[in-house]
C-alpha cells in the first residue's frame, strides 16, 4: 500500500510568492544587528549630534568662554543678519561655491578626458595629483608667497614686462577670493581627474564602439555618450565640492586672514573670528548653526534633485 501523498502548499493566483520570515527569525537576526550598529550610533551621537545641540544652545546665549552662558534669545541671530560683514561673508561663500564647482571640477574632467586611453596617461595625471597630498595650510603658505604684494608672481610679471605686476592679488576684493579659488583648484583638480578616470574606465566599450561605427567622435561623442554615462560619478564629485566649498577656511585664513577689513571672509572664517578671536562664543555659534543648516539643506537639495527618478530616465 503506497503512502498518502503530501498536500502541496497553497500558492496565490498568478505564481508563488516567497514565504515571509517568521517573527522568531526576524527577532533572532534583528537584535544582533542592532547590537553591532550600536557603537557606531554612539560615536556619531557623541561626536556629531551632541556638539551640534550644545552649539545650538550656546547660539541663544551670551558667552565668552568663562562663567555661565546668559540667555539672550534671538539677539545673536538678529545681530548676525544686521552685520554688513556677515553679508560679505555670505557673498564670498557663494563665490567659493560657484568657483569650486566650476574650476576644479571642470579642470579635473578635462584632464581625465585628455589623458584617458593614452599610453602615459597615469604619468600625465601624476603632477596634478601631487598637490592633493599637501595640506590646505601648506597650499596657502605656498600661494601666499607667490601672490603677496611684491611676491613671486608680481616680480615675474615685472621682469617680463607684462601687465599685472602692480595688482594687489590678496588685498583687493573680489580679486583675492578669485585667486584663492585658483589655489584651491590647483590642489583639488588632480583628485577630481582621478575620480573621473575611474568613471571613464567603468563605461562599457560596446556603446563606444557602436557610436564610432556610426561616425561619432570628439565633442559629439563626449556630449551625447560619454558625459551622460559619467552622470553618477559627476553627482558625487560635484556634491563633495559643494560641501567643501561651503566650509572653506584653511586656505583663506592662511593666505589673507579674511583680507583687509574682512573683505575675503567666508562663513567659516567669520565663525572662527567671532568665537576664538573676539571670544564671542554665542555669536560664533550662531554663525556655526547657520552654516550647518545651509550646508545640510544645500547637500540634501542637490542630491535629491540629481538622484530623482525623473532625472535618471
Amino acid at each position: 500500500m503506497s503512502a498518502p501523498a503530501t498536500a502541496a502548499p497553497k500558492t496565490p493566483p498568478g505564481g508563488s510568492a516567497p514565504p515571509e520570515p517568521s517573527r522568531r527569525r526576524r527577532t533572532t537576526y534583528g537584535w544582533p544587528a542592532r547590537g553591532f550598529s550600536l557603537p557606531a550610533v554612539l560615536v556619531v551621537a557623541v561626536l556629531l549630534y551632541l556638539p551640534f545641540l550644545w552649539t545650538t544652545w550656546i547660539s541663544f546665549t551670551e558667552y565668552n568662554g568663562l562663567g555661565s552662558p546668559e540667555w539672550v534669545g534671538l539677539d545673536n541671530y538678529r545681530a548676525m543678519f544686521d552685520d554688513p560683514n556677515f553679508a560679505t561673508s555670505v557673498r564670498n561663500t557663494l563665490i567659493w561655491v560657484v568657483g569650486s564647482i566650476t574650476v576644479p571640477v571642470g579642470l579635473g574632467l578635462l584632464i581625465a578626458v585628455l589623458s584617458h586611453g593614452t599610453r602615459f596617461g597615469s604619468w600625465l595625471r601624476l603632477p596634478f595629483l601631487i598637490p592633493y597630498a599637501i595640506s590646505g595650510v601648506a597650499v596657502g603658505v605656498v600661494w601666499k608667497f607667490v601672490l603677496q604684494n611684491g611676491g613671486g608672481l608680481s616680480q615675474a610679471l615685472d621682469a617680463l614686462g607684462l601687465p599685472g605686476a602692480d595688482l594687489r592679488w590678496l588685498s583687493d576684493a573680489p580679486l583675492n577670493t578669485l585667486v584663492m579659488i585658483g589655489a584651491a583648484a590647483w590642489q583639488q583638480s588632480g583628485v577630481n581627474a582621478l575620480l573621473f578616470v575611474i568613471g571613464l574606465q567603468s563605461i562599457p566599450r560596446e556603446p563606444i564602439e557602436a557610436a564610432r561605427l556610426d561616425g561619432a567622435s570628439g565633442w559629439r561623442m563626449f556630449r551625447h555618450l560619454t558625459w551622460p554615462m559619467l552622470r553618477p560619478l559627476t553627482t558625487v564629485v560635484v556634491g563633495l565640492s559643494l560641501v567643501a566649498s561651503l566650509k572653506t577656511f584653511d586656505i583663506v585664513w592662511v593666505m589673507t586672514k579674511g583680507g583687509p577689513g574682512g573683505n575675503a571672509d567666508t562663513l567659516a572664517v567669520t565663525m572662527y573670528e567671532e568665537t576664538f578671536v573676539n571670544s564671542a562664543y554665542g555669536a560664533g555659534s550662531a554663525v556655526a548653526v547657520f552654516l550647518s543648516v545651509v550646508t545640510f539643506l544645500a547637500a540634501i537639495t542637490y542630491l535629491r534633485r540629481q538622484l530623482s527618478p525623473e532625472r535618471a530616465v
